[in-house]
Formats: C-alpha cells, sequence, structure tokens
C-alpha cells in the first residue's frame, strides 16, 4: 500500500485539519493552494462524493459532467467576466481565445438549458456535477479549507415560476441536511450572504468549529446568520433633536481614534461618528487583475493600476462604537465588486474631497458619496470630526448639519447585539461553509436567454436555483469535529477504511494466522478491512492506526492462542477482550448502522 506518515506537520500547516491530514499521509501539497490526494485521503473523498450523490439521486437530481475549461463568451454573456474580478482564473489558447478555468457554472448549465429546453412540459431540471472547481485566491491558507483547486458539488434547478423554484430549493435544503448529517457533521444552515452568484437569497450550511473562517450570530429563537448577512438592529432615536445646541468646533490635538477622542472630550464612544473612508474604482477592460490585493476581504490602501479608473471616493458613517460591514456597504453602494473597492490612500482623497485623517466628519466632506448607517440619523447631536486637522466639531446633528446620499444598515452584528427576530442578545460562534443554497431567480437566464414557451406559445423565463457543496471542504471540516491529540477519529461512514487488524507478534506463525483469517472474515462481511502486516513494533502500528483514524482496531496479540484478541473503538480509550468472532460480529454490525 502506498502510505507514508510524517512525524511533524509542515510549519505551514496552522490548524488541525491541515495537521492531520498532511501527517496521516492523506494528502500532499503540490504548490501553495494544490494539493494532491493520497490514497487513504482520495478514499474518503469518494466516501463523500458517494453520500453526496446518493442522497441529490433521492431528490430527484441528475448528474452530468461539464468540463472546467469554460470559453469567455458566457462570462460576457452574464457580464460576470470583470465583475467576478481576481479570482477567476483567465487563460488564452493558441488562438488568442479567452477562457476560465470555472470556479462555479451557472453560465455553462444555462447555456446547456437554454439550447434544450423549450416548452414547459420539460421542466423541472434539476442537474448537478461533481468537478474540480478554480479560484485564484490572493492567499491559499489552511490547508483544504481556502485552496486554489478543490472538488466541488454544484448543482442548478430549473423552474417554471417562483413556486417550482420553492420547490426545489426546499428538496435542495432537505437533501443536503441528510448529507451533511450522514457525513457526521455538527451544522447549521444561516442565512448568508449571495457574494458574486448573485440571487435574491441564500443560505450557508456551516459545520461548527473552533477554526472556522465564518463568523455566526445565532439566537435561541431560531435566528441565524452569518455576520455579513446579519441585519443590525438600530438603537432608539434619542429625544429632543431640536434641543441639540449649534454645532461648535474644539481642539483635539492628537486624537486621530475614536477611543482617543471620546477620552479627551469625555464622552462616551455611542455619542461620536466614525468615518471611513474609500476609493471605489472602474474597470475599464483590464478583466480582472486587481487594483490592489486584499487581505482576506479587508481592503488595503492602493493605487490604481492600469486599466482601472477611479469611479467615486466613499465616506461610510457609523457610530463610533460600531464595526462597519463591508459586505452591507457594497451592496448600499449598489452591490460594487470585492475588487473594486478598497480603503483610500487619505492625502489622494483628502485633496479631492476635503477628507482629513483621523479628523474626518461629514460637515465639510465635498465630491465623494456619503453614506451612513440607518441608526445615525436618530442619534441625536455626536462628535464628528471637523475636516480640519486637530479639530473636532461638537452637537453634529443630522438633517440639520449634514445629510447622506445614502442610508443603509452598515453595521457588523457581533455577541451581545439584539436578535433582529425577537431582541435578545445574540450569541456567536465560528462555522466552515460546507455548502450554500442560492435562489437565483431569472438573473442568467435573462441574460443568457433561457426561455421557454407556455402553452399560448408565449416566452418566459426559467427561474433557477444554484446549489453547491464543497466536498473537499467537508473533508477538512469531519477532520476539525473529529480528531485528538493523536490523529483524526473518522465517522465510519467517510472513514477510508472501516477496520483494522494488528497482529503484534512479529515472525509468530499462530497469530499471522488468525489475524489474517479475521482480515478475511470481515472482508467476506463486507467491511473494509486493513490488515497492517508490517515488521513494525505494536507501538509504532497504534500510533498510526490511531493518526488514520481507522474507526476500529482488532489486535492479535499473546492471547490470540487462548482465543482472545482486543477490540478497540478509535474514539474509546480501553479496548474489550473478546474472541475474534465477536470482534468480527461487532464490527459488521457497527458497519451495518451506517
Amino acid at each position: 500500500m502506498h502510505f507514508t506518515t510524517l512525524r511533524e506537520a509542515p510549519s505551514d500547516a496552522e490548524i488541525p485539519s491541515h495537521v492531520w491530514l498532511l501527517r496521516a499521509g492523506m494528502i500532499r501539497k503540490s504548490v501553495a493552494g494544490v494539493y494532491n490526494f493520497m490514497t487513504f485521503g482520495w478514499r474518503t473523498v469518494r466516501k463523500i462524493e458517494q453520500i453526496v450523490r446518493e442522497e441529490m439521486d433521492a431528490a430527484g437530481a441528475q448528474e452530468i459532467i461539464t468540463s472546467p475549461v469554460q470559453p469567455a463568451e458566457l462570462w460576457h454573456e452574464s457580464g460576470r467576466w470583470q465583475v467576478y474580478g481576481p479570482e477567476l482564473w483567465r487563460l488564452k489558447d493558441r488562438h488568442g481565445r479567452e477562457f476560465a478555468l470555472g470556479p462555479t457554472a451557472e453560465e455553462v448549465f444555462t447555456d446547456i438549458v437554454r439550447n434544450e429546453i423549450s416548452s414547459y412540459r420539460q421542466l423541472p431540471r434539476n442537474l448537478y456535477q461533481i468537478q474540480l472547481k478554480y479560484r485564484d485566491e490572493a492567499r491559499p491558507r489552511y490547508g483544504l479549507m481556502r485552496s486554489r483547486e478543490f472538488i466541488m458539488k454544484d448543482g442548478y434547478s430549473f423552474d417554471a415560476d417562483p413556486a417550482g423554484l420553492d420547490e426545489s430549493y426546499a428538496k435542495m435544503r432537505e437533501a443536503y441536511t441528510k448529507i451533511f448529517t450522514r457525513c457526521g457533521l455538527d451544522f447549521r444552515p444561516v442565512a448568508a450572504d449571495n457574494g458574486a452568484i448573485g440571487g435574491s437569497g441564500s443560505e450557508e450550511f456551516q459545520a461548527l468549529c473552533d477554526y472556522g473562517e465564518s463568523d455566526i450570530v445565532h439566537c435561541a429563537c431560531g435566528y441565524a446568520a452569518t455576520t455579513d448577512q446579519a441585519a443590525g438592529v438600530d438603537a432608539p432615536a434619542a429625544d429632543g433633536a431640536a434641543d441639540v445646541p449649534p454645532m461648535e468646533e474644539v481642539s483635539t490635538p492628537g486624537t486621530k481614534t475614536i477611543e482617543a477622542v471620546a477620552d479627551f472630550l469625555g464622552v462616551p464612544q455611542e455619542r461620536t461618528l466614525k468615518a471611513l473612508l474609500f476609493v471605489v474604482y472602474e474597470d475599464l477592460g483590464a478583466g480582472g487583475a486587481s487594483p490592489a490585493p486584499t487581505d482576506g476581504g479587508t481592503p488595503r490602501a492602493a493605487t490604481p493600476t492600469a486599466g482601472y479608473a477611479v469611479k467615486e471616493y466613499v465616506a461610510a458613517f457609523v457610530r463610533g462604537d460600531r464595526a462597519l460591514n463591508m459586505v452591507k456597504l457594497r451592496a448600499a453602494l449598489g452591490g460594487v465588486a470585492e475588487h473594486l473597492i478598497e480603503f483610500a490612500d487619505e492625502a489622494r482623497m483628502g485633496a479631492a474631497t476635503g477628507s482629513v485623517a483621523g479628523f474626518t466628519g461629514p460637515v465639510g466632506l465635498h465630491d465623494c458619496r456619503i453614506v451612513a448607517d440607518s441608526e445615525v440619523p436618530g442619534l441625536g447631536g455626536l462628535v464628528a470630526g471637523a475636516c480640519k486637522e486637530g479639530y473636532h466639531a461638537k452637537n453634529v446633528l443630522y438633517g440639520r448639519d449634514w445629510t447622506a446620499d445614502t442610508v443603509a444598515d452598515l453595521k457588523l452584528v457581533g455577541a451581545g447585539d439584539p436578535c433582529p427576530q425577537c431582541g435578545a442578545p445574540l450569541a456567536i460562534a465560528r462555522g466552515i461553509e460546507v455548502g450554500q443554497i442560492f435562489q437565483l431567480g431569472t438573473k442568467y437566464s435573462d441574460a443568457l436567454g433561457a426561455f421557454y414557451r407556455d402553452d399560448n406559445q408565449q416566452e418566459h423565463p426559467i427561474w433557477m436555483g444554484c446549489y453547491g457543496i464543497g466536498v473537499t471542504r467537508t473533508m477538512a471540516a469531519v477532520v476539525e469535529q473529529h480528531h485528538d491529540d493523536d490523529g483524526i477519529i473518522w465517522p465510519l461512514s467517510v472513514a477510508p477504511f472501516h477496520a483494522i487488524v494488528c497482529p503484534v507478534k512479529n515472525g509468530d506463525a499462530e497469530v499471522a494466522a488468525i489475524a489474517e483469517g479475521i482480515y478475511e472474515d470481515l472482508l467476506a462481511a463486507g467491511v473494509e478491512a486493513l490488515l497492517d502486516d508490517r515488521e513494525e513494533r505494536p507501538g509504532v502500528k497504534f500510533k498510526d492506526a490511531d493518526m488514520l483514524g481507522i474507526p476500529l482496531r482488532i489486535t492479535v496479540g499473546k492471547k490470540a492462542a487462548e482465543g482472545i484478541v482486543e477490540y478497540k473503538p478509535r474514539a474509546e480509550k480501553q479496548a474489550a477482550e473478546v474472541s475474534p468472532a465477536e470482534a468480527v460480529r461487532l464490527v459488521t454490525e457497527a458497519v451495518k448502522g451506517i
């Protein structure tokens, strides 16, 4: 068997799944963000894929396969060639024709359906594939969590009307619940941002764990959402706005942070106004090259590169003790793509708009778009920057001293904030996004001309849903939730093998024969079993079995001649002494239960 374990994990392995998948020899790094799957790892990937297939097929979906090499023409039709951004892996053939390595397949599936479906009698349809996907991540990290090449199940439903879409969406939601339950995950569906996929609504399936990349707020009433999507609850409006004294400039030298100015003036931070300054770029046809890299979605001040021009400057204002939600800001700006908005260079923006680094307020700004959080108009008089070095303004009142071009919920919701559904304090957890489902509506069918005719020969756009599962991400999420200090603890449903037989008296013919017999009996019973017949010490065999996470172990040792072997589930500390026949029965019964 092709099998190699590592004593230590490479230095770039930071989280448990990355550490143990590497140490157990399940994956091997090719280049940053690209991994090869070895024998054990690939068996688990195939197990997850099979669970996905079984549940998708049971829900009425049909599997096809499309090429990951997608013609740019389809992406131009949908309008996403520029919008998708630098993560879209672009390439050209020898004739100069442009293609993308598919990160997703809305365009391709819509193209298939528009060419093959013309009547309402052919609907509904639900098609899916399991395929390699590509995203040119700026900073691939955490092993299979954020990689540049990964295996994904992406599926698409096609219906005649919104009611049909709702029915397809509900079926896929139920199928996803069954899939992740069978994979042994502790998960929850949460309201989520649609991102570059678009559409009218979506939910993420989040596997809860300490090292997840997503923050999730949740409430006992059942409300749950990613912090990107969670609705903020405005503070109650202040009384007596008419009694707010006139705005007054005060000297505040060296107070460039909310904390500093609040301490200097002796006011609580919630009585201040925080300014965040951005530049929005216009893509002049650069084909997705980013004006400046982002760090995990956080914009960084930048100078535009060739192919981009400054479209507008933006000043966003939230209550001083609040954090700004970038996803909500981009939505408030009309859905600007993530790669086209960055923190502004303060000197450059100051010259154009009158902003002053550390002292920017809404009064005195010009030639920029002002966006205010929805609770700001009701807060009464606040302390804000005076757009003058070393000065702030007191008693700055919305509606009297300034107004915004756009007012929207911009708040980043966190633990302790009120639940938008019941008002109770929200709790926060971390999770790994293992799946996401979208209601796309007619976004792609309108753009690509996917229409059907009704019984009166009238044309209508097809209503679409989109459903994705990160197969290799799911593998990593299982390890995040199922491991200990000795290695992986695979659930039986996705384990590379169900059981391992370990003879521990090397050279003893009787022990070897008993171990071989147990192994053959397990195979005959339909158990996926390993026989560790290596000339290694018992400790090495046990350590490797634990690291690999094989769920059930049968040890054949010094009592074998007396008809006694040891049976030990991986998750348990103690082994039980049983007969060889009983060990086979226990393993077989456990496997039948998955």
